[in-house]
């Protein structure tokens, strides 16, 4: 964490460079992306961190010996409330809430312009700005929901920031024992998801099955996609009832295969493109040009085992240039 220079020879404590406190964003975001599942409100969570810290006067920023270390703090408070009022408005959401998928840095600034027709080496925008590791995958993230807020918020900052429990206990607000006890609660749900899915071959693998599924989607070939998915597979959508989607999951490597030759006999312009989602490869739905469905994938025993559809429009502003909206067919059965 960065602390507070001093200027001359004095020792005189001098206030926080303005590049000290910025710099600390990328952290703040990582950390904001992670806790809430959502990049608009980690976006929302870190400018609320920014505007309190600069709503301070210049004595009492310099009263404080480690901006880094307050803004964490803050922003780790900020999220936590965030999670408490998640939870009341997912109760009214419209279907299954699956967390918002990333982009990988390459694909998400590829077809990003500066305005001028040339694309931009850094666009600036947050999603840029989140290291895609283990620790955002859609199987993770979608675990990290069914914790309670204090649970969550403990076990991200110590298992995957590795922040000492006593400064976690000051953003939850209980011991430095209790929140031990809540990291060791997430973990324990962690584990007990990783005992059921595992990935076979590594990313080079799931892509490579990844390629067969999409392929076979193409074709319409029910049978070859009854045999990539797991038996006892499970697809769920989210449209936030913004747009048609199916409101329960859909179990079963039949019914899933069933589904998806549905879909693509009622959409003939959908096309497929093989993308990089929260760090795994998985798919696009494109239709005329503009993503309409992000679908990230887990597999179990070199299988597909989870298909998350996020179909949300509001969910998908890193995978379509601004601006672009397009009519698509709803997807009901």
């Amino acid at each position: 964490m960065n602390s507070l220079s001093e200027s001359g020879n004095e020792g005189v404590r001098s206030g926080p460079e303005p590049s000290v406190v910025a710099g600390e964003r990328r952290q703040l975001i990582n950390l904001a992306y992670r806790l809430l599942g959502s990049l608009a409100d980690a976006e929302d969570a870190v400018q609320e961190t920014y505007t309190r810290w600069y709503a301070m006067s210049r004595k009492q920023q310099e009263a404080i010996e480690s901006p880094g270390a307050w803004l964490t703090t803050v922003a780790g408070r900020v999220c936590l409330d965030v999670l408490g009022s998640a939870r009341a408005r997912r109760e009214r959401y419209v279907g299954t809430w699956i967390p918002e998928p990333l982009p990988d840095r390459s694909e998400w600034v590829v077809g990003r312009s500066d305005g001028h027709g040339t694309e931009s080496a850094d666009s600036g925008d947050p999603a840029d700005r989140i290291t895609l590791d283990e620790s955002v995958s859609m199987a993770f993230l979608v675990v990290l929901e069914s914790m309670t807020p204090a649970e969550r918020v403990a076990f991200i900052l110590h298992d995957v920031f590795r922040y000492p429990f006593a400064e976690i206990a000051e953003i939850v607000g209980r011991s430095p024992a209790a929140c031990r006890q809540l990291a060791s609660s997430g973990r324990r749900r962690i584990r007990a998801e990783r005992a059921t899915a595992a990935p076979a071959g590594g990313p080079a693998g799931q892509a490579g099955l990844v390629r067969n599924f999409k392929e076979a989607w193409e074709n319409k070939d029910i049978e070859t996609l009854v045999g990539l998915l797991d038996p006892g597979a499970i697809m769920t959508a989210d449209g936030g009832g913004m747009v048609g989607t199916v409101l329960h999951p859909v179990e079963g490597a039949e019914n899933i295969a069933a589904y998806l030759i549905h879909i693509a006999g009622k959409a003939p312009g959908l096309t497929l493109a093989e993308r990089t989602v929260n760090g795994r490869p998985g798919l696009v739905a494109l239709y005329r040009g503009v993503a309409v469905t992000v679908a990230a994938i887990d597999l179990t025993d070199g299988r597909v085992s989870r298909i998350w559809a996020v179909r949300n429009p509001e969910k998908l502003g890193a995978w379509t240039e601004t601006g672009q909206k397009v009519r698509f067919p709803h997807l009901r059965p």
